[in-house]
């Protein structure tokens, strides 16, 4: 598991992230203060405060997870 802190401060930007990480099969967590939600829920995200940075939770080793650093590039604070 890898941990990154990542910025969603806009509903376009929700939206591109949900539709990328999406795209691959194992878990994302985000957590906010006491709240962990489940990253592709789009929903969840909106319940966050999106004001400020949120950490993003991968569970991937490897190659998954090389790949899934590429993708988060434009989100990564």
């Amino acid at each position: 598991m890898k941990t990154v802190s990542i910025s969603l401060n806009s509903i376009d930007k929700v939206k591109s992230f949900v539709n990328d990480i999406s795209k691959f099969d194992f878990d994302f967590d985000l957590v906010s203060g006491r709240y962990v939600i489940d990253a592709k829920s789009i929903m969840g995200i909106f319940s966050l405060d999106l004001s400020k940075a949120i950490e993003l939770n991968i569970h991937a080793e490897g190659d998954a997870l090389e790949n899934v650093m590429k993708v988060l590039q434009p989100y990564l604070v």
